[in-house]
């Protein structure tokens, strides 16, 4: 252990650098930290000599971190959480905090969880910032980094990612599979049949994080593949093309009670055994020394509740 070298780094460098990492701006950084911009500077040069990396270097008009930044990242963002609990001994009070949390969700965990969350949130701490980010922009990278605090997502329970280090998965609430479609579609006026609901074209979900899900896997092992005619990124784009065609989308029934709402749509069980589906809530293990993660974990966990 090289303590001189040790000796060297303070936790003004380390601040710096998980500020950095998020922000990837010096002027953002500065106004975030209450500092100037030389003097995040100033410290950024330090570090970079310290470790002998470039941390971050310019491409275009962005900065963009090196990979040594951004391996350092967790292990920066957890001694950060850490020093944090050891100097707070209060308990934590919400009334008075003020800070920022980043959440990234699916649009149908938005119309579900997401207004419910904010408004119990800000009634009980008025000075926490809440930063609700699409799925699709900040995923399980983003959460081990640091960037994100939680992740809210619908899956099958059978199949949650195993290839991300130190991820705790949650089950918040459980749900089933329905098969949306217009009111007007050719099969609205009879039973949902295998054989039908394999003959017309679907919308899938585009998701890069998640494995094929179960539900395809068991479809064509039990019977055929089914025919994606268009993937899209949101809940509401599928929704969207199922009003104005006669494809078909599979999604959660809690979900599929929202976009009823919307006339238009209708919703039938699906015809085969497709195993069991989840709302999860996502987060990276170390977070959880933070009192006040902690205490934002349990206000999810009580909107869930109500859900």
């Amino acid at each position: 252990m090289d303590l001189i070298k040790l000796s060297r780094i303070s936790m003004k460098h380390l601040i710096t650098l998980h500020v950095m990492l998020d922000t990837l701006s010096v002027t953002a950084s500065a106004e975030r930290l209450c500092l100037s911009p030389s003097s995040v500077s100033k410290t950024l040069t330090q570090l970079r000599d310290n470790l002998n990396d470039e941390l971050f270097y310019r491409h275009g008009n962005q900065l963009v971190a090196t990979p040594l930044a951004r391996r350092l990242g967790p292990t920066v963002h957890q001694m950060i959480n850490e020093m944090n609990q050891m100097l707070t001994q209060e308990a934590f009070d919400p009334a008075s905090y003020q800070g920022r949390f980043s959440l990234a969700m699916r649009e149908s965990t938005f119309e579900l969880i997401a207004a419910k969350l904010t408004a119990r949130v800000l009634a009980q701490s008025p000075g926490m910032r809440l930063e609700i980010w699409s799925r699709d922009s900040m995923g399980f990278e983003s959460l081990s980094k640091g960037r994100l605090d939680f992740i809210i997502l619908p899956h099958d329970k059978s199949q949650p990612p195993s290839s991300h280090n130190n991820l705790v998965w949650e089950s918040l609430i459980e749900d089933e599979m329905v098969c949306l479609m217009n009111a007007d579609h050719p099969l609205a006026d009879q039973p949902l049949t295998i054989e039908n609901y394999l003959s017309y074209g679907h919308v899938g979900i585009m998701d890069n994080d998640l494995n094929v899900p179960f539900f395809e896997m068991q479809l064509a092992q039990q019977h055929q593949k089914r025919k994606i005619a268009v993937n899209v990124a949101d809940f509401g784009g599928a929704a969207l093309m199922c009003r104005h065609s006669d494809l078909l989308f599979t999604c959660s029934q809690k979900w599929a009670e929202v976009a009823l709402q919307a006339k238009g749509l209708i919703t039938k069980p699906l015809p085969f055994n497709y195993g069991e589906v989840s709302y999860s809530l996502v987060w990276h293990q170390p977070s959880m020394n933070d009192p006040a993660q902690r205490w934002l974990y349990e206000q999810i966990v009580e909107v869930s509740k109500s859900t």
